[in-house]
């Protein structure tokens, strides 16, 4: 009876600790609130109206650790609804939190809502911006840097410091004259330059000669792929979206619309400023944006002329990025190495190839997925898909391979089992480069090439150690290949990356799912879930 007794006091005191210690070891929480309002901005020298978030811009960067989680209060004080997206956030088992239309209700006017998210088994450097219409051409936009943490080692020294560059293309219009040249059947001019945080020039990063720097670099434009360089350095490739890369050198590098990459830049030279240059890639003419790199302590100015970079060399870029490799041997913000998931012996469930194409339908300029050309329903698929809402859209409707006949609008969702293993072509029909990105994910970039594609081109894929990113570039006529373990169940958005083509209909969702209802593969609704259209009844 003693030895029983004491058996369950030691239970008893061992399940307390535990508790205890699971309490206290939960992953740590970080609160923001942030209030969105419109501001006079003068990116280009010419006083327009922007997107300000608690009176920045560009708007104030998140950092953070591996599985930190995320509190933040938007509160929508601009005269329209509003959604932020965390582009490369994986938002595992929770694409409510996800921030596009076809997974949540935008926030009101002049009213609040709160994202809860967590930044599970990630590192690396990604953005956040506004998903509604052309929003994100008047800012909103910001970094979202997420650290490993402690116990995980990275597989470089650790930089003395680190610099983050949200570069894009910048429009002098605002976002609604944006939108409406858009919905007259019209296509946007080229841009009217290139900005770096929120600058054309002038923007200064110092430090100290003889130590090496992390630069994260991101695409934060609607349009324009941009190629990045220092004057006089050399750049070591570290990290693409999450995944450690190969430590390539390059004296350049092209960061297409949507991607981010991070890497190591060595102050080794005369202590003096140099240009750091992003210019525009396959746009005549070429777009410049210039900052400067200033050894810390000289006072001799940079000197011209600026560093030359590519122009217009679709080839040249195609090369360059079947160079990215991922680091086999290097943990991400796991403890296993990167190379432990040999994507290459796994059997493909489902083959989807997307032809994406301009088109006229109803006399207007719209842009198709597979004929069709996407439009978001009032009822968002999320919530219609929970509570099971008829009408609001229908598996499958699109379908697996560019098919014949005529273009319609529609609502295309791709129906998936959770863990098929699915490889996706890109076929680009048009003149100009595309930059596609799927949330709640990364794929492996298997492939790129010329042309028309066919299964013949597999012989040239990537089996051993492509990278692994969250968003792919597809050169003019031209295709791109992937790869994706889609294990994390819900609603997740696939979209052109150039947005006015997403915005004229360039996007679909792919809906992941097994009838299990568990937490352990997807949370419920959240409880401040916002309800629109055929919800509101539901």
């Amino acid at each position: 009876m003693r030895q029983a007794r004491f058996l369950h006091i030691f239970l008893v005191v061992s399940l307390a600790w535990l508790g205890a210690f699971f309490a206290n070891a939960e992953d740590p929480y970080r609160y923001f609130n942030w209030e969105v309002t419109y501001g006079t901005i003068s990116p280009l020298g010419v006083s327009q109206q922007g997107i300000l978030i608690n009176g920045q811009f560009p708007g104030p960067p998140i950092e953070a650790i591996t599985n930190d989680n995320i509190v933040l209060n938007v509160v929508n004080k601009l005269d329209e609804p509003f959604l932020l997206t965390w582009k490369g956030v994986q938002q595992r088992k929770n694409s409510w939190q996800d921030g596009v239309l076809g997974t949540q209700c935008p926030i009101p006017p002049g009213t609040n809502w709160t994202y809860k998210f967590q930044l599970k088994d990630q590192i690396g450097t990604f953005m956040y911006f506004p998903s509604i219409g052309l929003q994100r051409a008047d800012g909103g936009f910001g970094a979202l840097n997420i650290a490993q943490r402690s116990v995980i080692p990275i597989p470089y020294p650790t930089p003395f410091g680190e610099f983050t560059l949200l570069v894009g293309d910048w429009y002098k219009s605002d976002h609604k004259a944006l939108q409406q040249t858009l919905d007259k059947g019209n296509l946007l001019p080229l841009p009217d330059g290139i900005i770096i945080n929120g600058r054309p020039n002038g923007f200064t990063f110092t430090g100290q000669r003889g130590q090496t720097y992390k630069f994260r670099v991101s695409n934060v434009g609607i349009a324009t792929s941009i190629n990045f360089r220092i004057q006089g350095h050399n750049i070591t490739l570290v990290e693409v979206e999450g995944c450690h890369t190969l430590q390539e050198v390059y004296e350049s590098l092209d960061v297409h619309v949507g991607q981010s990459v991070t890497v190591l830049v060595t102050l080794q030279w005369s202590p003096k400023d140099y240009f750091v240059v992003c210019s525009s890639r396959f746009t005549k003419p070429i777009l410049n944006a210039t900052a400067l790199l200033h050894y810390d302590g000289s006072n001799t100015p940079a000197s011209l002329p600026l560093p030359i970079g590519p122009t217009y060399q679709i080839h040249w870029s195609m090369k360059q990025a079947r160079t990215l490799r991922t680091n086999l041997t290097a943990n991400a913000a796991r403890p296993n190495p990167q190379g432990s998931y040999h994507y290459g012996t796994i059997q493909v469930n489902r083959t989807l190839i997307l032809a994406n194409a301009p088109t006229k339908i109803n006399g207007t300029l719209r842009y198709t997925v597979n004929n069709v050309s996407y439009v978001d329903p009032d009822t968002p698929l999320k919530l219609a898909d929970y509570f099971n809402i008829p009408g609001v859209f229908t598996l499958n409707s699109i379908k697996d391979t560019p098919p014949s006949g005529p273009d319609a609008l529609g609502t295309s969702v791709v129906g998936t089992t959770l863990h098929d293993f699915v490889e996706i072509i890109f076929q680009n029909t048009e003149k100009a480069i595309q930059s596609w990105h799927l949330d709640g994910y990364s794929f492996y970039t298997v492939g790129y090439g010329s042309g028309q594609w066919t299964p013949d081109m597999r012989k040239r894929y990537n089996m051993a150690d492509a990278v692994s990113r969250d968003t792919v570039q597809v050169y003019p006529l031209s295709w791109s290949a992937i790869l994706v373990s889609l294990d994390n169940k819900g609603m997740w958005n696939l979209r052109s990356a150039i947005w006015s083509k997403q915005y004229l209909g360039q996007q679909l969702y792919i809906r992941v799912w097994n009838n299990e209802k568990s937490p352990y593969t997807e949370y419920d609704a959240p409880q401040n879930v916002l309800l629109c259209g055929k919800a509101k009844s539901s």
